[in-house]
């Protein structure tokens, strides 16, 4: 896993931020801080950045952990351990609504129904709140037990896209949703979801949050 939280037992002798028995989030990806992105403040696009669950790097599902403590971030007293460990995904969320722009009366399409979708499907609704109508998602995903679970966990709309060629799903996102999203947040690395967000957007931007290596889409 990468999503994780736990209590501080053991410090090295620099640090100076922490203390034993600190319960705290990890920041999952370690950046060199050497390179220029890293020097221009950009450390999550580091090259060399090692990430927790990521061959040959470990995950942190185990008793115990390493992790530098620079990226441990102390929990207040009012959030436990089971939501500590929900600080990264909320973090991905809220920085994909940021840079998508999503606010009051947005149609945000989600591309997928893992864990990390359904907190930026919820945030995103939060993030339409403050007065006016509250953002719509719209879910896509191949598996009908997540899609009943986001519908039931706040979503508007939801899709079984398997085996519907994008065009053919964009056309149903549309149709049911009264309209183009206003954005696509893409999450699951998949070719297939950056493409159906090509077809679906009536103006084309597309977050990527998961990034498929393999898949080079040419605009």
């Amino acid at each position: 896993g990468h999503e994780g939280a736990g209590t501080v037992v053991k410090i090295g002798s620099k640090v100076e931020n922490l203390k034993v028995g600190d319960r705290v989030a990890i920041e999952p990806g370690v950046p060199c801080l050497r390179c220029r992105v890293c020097r221009e403040g950009r450390y999550n696009l580091c090259p060399g950045m090692q990430f927790c669950a990521t061959p040959p790097v470990h995950g942190n599902l185990s008793r115990l952990f390493r992790h530098p403590a620079a990226f441990c971030h102390r929990l207040p007293d009012n959030v436990d351990l089971e939501q500590g460990a929900l600080v990264e995904p909320l973090a991905v969320a809220v920085h994909a609504c940021r840079r998508g722009g999503v606010k009051a009366g947005s149609l945000v399409l989600v591309c997928g129904a893992g864990k990390k979708l359904l907190v930026l499907a919820l945030f995103a609704t939060a993030a339409g709140g403050g007065g006016g109508a509250a953002a719509a998602e719209y879910i896509g995903d191949i598996d009908d037990d997540r899609l009943a679970f986001a519908k039931d966990n706040g979503a508007d709309y939801v899709i079984n896209v398997r085996g519907l060629e994008e065009p053919i799903a964009a056309q149903q996102i549309v149709s049911a949703a009264g309209g183009s999203p206003d954005v696509t947040i893409e999450c699951s690395g998949s070719d297939y979801s950056m493409t159906l967000g090509i077809h679906v957007n009536m103006f084309l931007f597309i977050d990527l949050v998961e990034m498929n290596p393999y898949c080079v889409i040419w605009l």
